[in-house]
């Protein structure tokens, strides 16, 4: 389902599906991807609304896709041998994301 979060960063209400929940001492902290933005954010509960009528209609203009066949892979440095390869990873490094939304630009 898609709701209405307030970005803090983008200082706007955005349309956005919860993609998880923490429990904090404050309160709920919900992670959301901003289905508008292609942007994932932290937002607390107290910042969500449920959407209304005709604008849950409105296509999103962002999906989340993967890349076809494409794993991650990273650098291991093992110190005591002195050496370095590149080997699989669990998650994309920062690095990488960063380049690879440099090459997209």
């Amino acid at each position: 389902q898609v709701y209405v979060v307030f970005s803090e960063e983008l200082k706007c209400w955005c349309r956005a599906l919860v993609v998880s929940v923490r429990c904090q001492a404050d309160g709920y902290q919900l992670g959301c991807f901003l289905v508008d933005y292609a942007k994932y954010c932290s937002v607390a509960s107290k910042n969500i609304r449920v959407l209304a009528g005709a604008f849950a209609k409105i296509p999103h203009r962002a999906k989340k896709c993967r890349l076809h066949c494409t794993k991650p892979l990273t650098l291991h440095i093992d110190y005591c041998e002195n050496m370095a390869k590149i080997g699989p990873a669990k998650r994309w490094d920062a690095a990488a994301v960063q380049h690879f939304r440099k090459l997209l630009e």
